[in-house]
């Protein structure tokens, strides 16, 4: 008898070359008839082909008299009941016959029907609540957790539980959802599956479908409940991605999906970036990124894949003790290697570098990066945004903001030798940076007003229809005037005040001199200070917003 065998795993979100028309029970069920038939001829004392060839033929009589029957509660409820029993007999044959297979191959395939069966309730989320009720759950955990990951059942708890948690379902029925994901988190769903991706041999494409699937069913979860992200991560997950992520196997769809579930896990989260740094994944991240620092991507998933991962160190960066770890795993000479390389990489370390110098908790890595000459590098990307930057699809104003606020990290943070070697800069070549940094200032100032009167001419027309102008509308009229140009023109007009103020008169003459001649005005910088120091230190301490508005005000007084 000769069988064709699909291999390919239902349902992933990300889809995997997978053929809709195929019935997935009809897959299943045939690749466990191929095994026993993949026997040497001689073997058949239990008669088994014999049987799961009757049981197959069964099956697809079976499933020609239940389609169209209607499905409601009272089916779903005689449904899960069945896979209950089902699953039970499976689990007494197995632990009765453990090596006799043939014995319960028959309550394999029973159980792998129900569960097949099952998918139809993935289409009524508002039932839910029945799987939690009658215990099915905790039964499919329980079949996670089976020591065979060869036997069917297991794959299909995987498939089934994805289908489940379909994130456009799961919004369907908030109620349903909520039920279900409590009861998968109360089992330790995200646990069960880890211990199970660890056993599974991806070179065997069914299971590497099989470990596709399962981050699929963790990027599920965690969009529909962020919160859940620190708990996976502790259960194993963030090891188990981290190990993945620096296997030396060729690159494929499951390490690019598991760089978009460590950048998920990692996202507006202290509790997992301190994690990924205790588990040393400053350097594991650092590790794989240095491929790109002379090779672009093979492929548009490659440069997915690369983008995640600078995704995940600009996240990790956000706490302070992991841009120790990363000065110490020489972050700052692969970042600094990449601008001069000149490869599609250069755009992401940007990025790495500005992350990891802002704020009083990158003063080591300002230091640092001034002692390795990345003055020599930034500043030439200063004076002009590279062309092959936007061919890779970065906008001038990405670009600039990142450069501008390495400058201004740099020049709050430096002392001493390294600090006049900055200063120095720009007073190279007849003051050229002034004259570059005067250029941007009104280029931004300009971008900045034309948003401020269209803001404005909103404003009039809400207050007379009678509208409330509240706190949240200003904020969001803020937001609105930062995403504009306001933010890197407030980084512009922090150089300029701390240049006036380095004691070096020629820098503070030729910023006036820039400012008269084109009409400029001191008010307007000094109102945009302000305006910038009233909104500092969001999410900070009260001491450290106090001390750096304090700060502020003081440059502000000498300009």
């Amino acid at each position: 008898i000769q069988i064709k065998i699909n291999l390919n795993y239902r349902g992933a979100k990300r889809l995997r070359d997978d053929d809709d028309d195929d019935d997935p029970r009809s897959k299943k069920v045939g690749r466990e008839l191929a095994r026993h038939l993949e026997r040497d001829d001689g073997e058949d004392p239990s008669g088994d082909r014999k049987r799961i060839l009757e049981k197959l033929m069964d099956d697809d009589e079976d499933a020609d008299d239940q389609e169209g029957e209607p499905v409601d509660e009272s089916s779903v409820k005689k449904m899960i009941l069945t896979f209950e029993k089902r699953s039970y007999k499976n689990q007494e044959l197995r632990i009765k016959f453990p090596d006799t297979p043939g014995r319960f191959m028959e309550t394999e395939l029973d159980l792998n029907d129900i569960i097949q069966e099952m998918h139809v309730i993935a289409t009524m989320p508002d039932l839910y609540h029945l799987l939690v009720e009658l215990n099915a759950v905790h039964s499919l955990l329980g079949l996670l957790s089976h020591e065979n990951t060869d036997i069917l059942s297991f794959k299909d708890v995987v498939d089934l539980l994805q289908e489940l948690t379909d994130i456009d379902t799961l919004q369907e029925s908030e109620e349903g959802a909520e039920v279900l994901i409590d009861s998968l988190l109360e089992g330790q769903v995200v646990a069960l599956l880890v211990q199970n991706m660890e056993r599974l041999d991806e070179q065997v494409k069914e299971e590497a479908d099989g470990v596709y699937n399962t981050l699929a069913i963790v990027e599920n979860m965690a969009e529909f409940r962020p919160g859940l992200c620190t708990e996976a991560a502790q259960q194993g997950l963030m090891q188990w991605l981290l190990k993945r992520i620096k296997a030396k196997i060729p690159f494929d769809a499951n390490k690019l999906y598991c760089s978009e579930i460590l950048a998920i896990l990692l996202q507006n989260n202290d509790s997992t970036r301190d994690l990924l740094g205790e588990l040393d994944g400053i350097d594991v991240l650092l590790q794989q990124l240095s491929v790109f620092k002379r090779h672009n991507p093979a492929t548009a998933e490659e440069q997915e894949m690369m983008e995640n991962l600078f995704d995940a160190l600009c996240s990790c960066l956000m706490l302070a003790a992991n841009r120790d770890r990363f000065l110490r795993g020489e972050g700052l000479q692969l970042m600094n290697l990449m601008l001069r390389e000149k490869k599609m990489s250069r755009t992401s370390a940007l990025k790495v570098l500005d992350h990891g110098m802002i704020g009083p908790e990158g003063s080591d890595n300002c230091h640092k990066f001034v002692d390795i000459l990345g003055l020599r590098t930034i500043f030439p990307l200063f004076m002009k945004t590279p062309k092959k930057m936007r061919k890779a699809g970065t906008v001038d104003k990405e670009h600039e903001e990142h450069v501008c606020s390495i400058i201004a990290s740099c020049l709050r943070n430096l002392k001493a030798q390294q600090r006049t070697r900055l200063l120095s800069k720009f007073t190279e070549n007849d003051c050229e940076k002034v004259d570059r940094l005067m250029e941007l200032h009104f280029k931004y100032l300009e971008a900045v007003q034309l948003a401020d009167k269209r803001i404005e001419g909103e404003k009039h027309d809400m207050v007379k229809r009678g509208e409330i102008l509240d706190d949240v509308m200003e904020d969001e009229f803020y937001l609105r005037r930062l995403d504009a140009g306001l933010f890197v023109l407030q980084l512009l007009c922090y150089i300029m005040v701390e240049i006036s103020n380095s004691g070096i008169s020629q820098l503070q003459q030729r910023v006036h001199q820039i400012l008269n001649l084109r009409g400029g005005s001191v008010k307007v910088v000094r109102h945009i200070m302000r305006e910038y120091a009233e909104n500092i230190g969001d999410g900070k301490s009260e001491e450290f917003k106090e001390s750096e508005q304090k700060r502020i005000m003081d440059l502000l007084e000498n300009f």
